[in-house]
């Protein structure tokens, strides 16, 4: 686990937009990391009541994005975030990265995959899911978890 100064510093939190953002490395600490940030986050905002799907959310897009697209990225020019963005009734979960590659949902016949469950995940715990290309590099998706705050 990194020092309370590192990991604050790979973290920013925009409180009057209820935003907050978060870089995430390609490794296990920074996955238990991206965790943390969403239980933190999520408390802070008084949102509690989704925080298991939040952090279930985030981890399969950022594993996603860790996976699919950290490997065509040159090395030292990997960026993969997660934005975390309370709305009135729901929290976007979203994690980009620099792949333009579009994410890969597959089909119901292809259930016994090894690979390739995240997004039916993502799809069950959220309210709607999307991806949207960023210019002029990458991709971010997002999921969109139903909250009980009333802002």
């Amino acid at each position: 686990m990194s020092s309370p100064a590192q990991f604050r510093s790979r973290e920013s939190v925009h409180d009057s937009a209820r935003t907050a953002t978060f870089r995430i490395t390609g490794s296990r600490e920074g996955f238990a990391e991206a965790r943390e940030f969403t239980h933190r986050t999520l408390d802070r905002w008084d949102v509690g009541e989704c925080a298991d799907d939040a952090v279930t959310v985030v981890t399969e897009l950022a594993a996603n994005a860790v996976l699919h697209a950290l490997p065509d990225v040159p090395p030292g020019g990997a960026d993969v975030r997660l934005r975390l963005t309370l709305r009135r009734a729901h929290l976007v979960c979203a994690v980009s990265d620099q792949c333009d590659t579009p994410p890969v949902y597959p089909s119901p016949g292809e259930s016994l995959l090894e690979h390739g469950r995240g997004l039916h995940i993502v799809e069950a715990l959220s309210a709607h899911w999307g991806w949207t290309r960023c210019a002029p590099l990458g991709k971010t998706v997002w999921a969109m978890l139903p909250t009980r705050v009333q802002a």
